[in-house]
């Protein structure tokens, strides 16, 4: 056991550091989903917005300025963007999932062909920072420096967030507002607006998310599809609402992705969905889901 960790200890490290990322996107699409009940098929398109912003204020050059005014554009677009959707899926609220999935998928087609249009589609790649666009030794392993901080980013950002939602004031409210909307409307509370903050929180994530993983996959047209996949797949594992499933989840698919990869090369999408598959045979709501939900 000890000699097949220490083979495979940097496909390990990889595991935790695509976890890390597939977690910032996907914990704000699970509350999203999993609290405020909407569907966003757009998610996904917020994530290669924030990689492309990320291309365009570094410029292939590494540099802390730009990578650091990258994460604040993109937090802010991704903030906008989110109560944009907010106010666009306000009407379907009680038609279902089909009409909000249909509208959100529509305006990720449209990010999606209009970023092919202006920057072609070619993959365009994103520079760490200086001091983090280096190699390091880890265990007598070389190992990007970038990807460690990528997995202590999702640590500090997973307790954050847990906080937030778990011992909070707000928090409170949020959880309030997903089990009993007409008792926290009786008491002065509007629920669009706890709605539009959580999607803003969301959506600003996965921008963010895509800044912070263009140095790990660069910017390139398609995929959008590929992070919104990755973020269904994790919060269906880790249960709608949840943000330890959120993590749990991330980690999971992570190692799956890059241990498979690197032990099965020809059936790693079949492991990542057999994963998927024997989690939802053991527990259809996921291993963290709540039987209280906003549906």
């Amino acid at each position: 056991m000890t000699e097949w960790f220490a083979d495979n200890f940097v496909s390990i490290l990889n595991g935790l550091a695509i976890g890390s990322l597939l977690f910032i996107l996907a914990v704000g699409l699970s509350l999203v989903f999993g609290m405020m009940d909407v569907l966003n098929l757009g998610h996904g398109a917020l994530y290669l917005i924030g990689a492309y912003v990320g291309y365009q204020f570094t410029g292939g050059v590494s540099s802390w300025s730009g990578f650091l005014t990258a994460l604040a554009v993109a937090a802010v677009f991704g903030a906008v963007a989110g109560l944009i959707l907010s106010v666009a899926t306000q009407p379907l609220v009680g038609r279902g999932h089909l009409d909000q999935a249909l509208l959100t998928l529509g305006v990720a087609l449209v990010v999606a062909e209009v970023i092919s249009i202006i920057f072609g589609d070619d993959v365009q790649n994103v520079v760490a920072p200086p001091g983090l666009n280096e190699s390091i030794q880890v265990f007598g392993n070389t190992y990007p420096a970038y990807r460690l901080a990528l997995i202590g980013v999702g640590a500090v950002l997973a307790i954050i967030v847990w906080l937030v939602i778990e011992k909070t004031s707000l928090g409170a409210l949020i959880r309030a507002s997903v089990s009993d909307r007409e008792m926290v409307s009786a008491v002065g509370v509007d629920n669009r607006k706890v709605k539009a903050g959580v999607f803003a929180f969301g959506s600003m994530l996965a921008a963010v998310a895509g800044v912070l993983g263009g140095p790990v996959y660069g910017a390139r047209t398609g995929l959008d599809e590929t992070v919104l996949l990755l973020a269904l797949v994790v919060i269906v594992i880790g249960g709608l609402g949840s943000v330890r499933g959120a993590l749990i989840g991330a980690l999971v698919i992570g190692q799956v992705e890059s241990l498979g990869k690197a032990l099965y090369p020809d059936f790693a999408s079949f492991m990542l969905f057999g994963a998927l598959a024997l989690v939802l045979i053991v527990r259809p709501r996921g291993l963290f889901g709540s039987r209280v939900g906003a549906g």
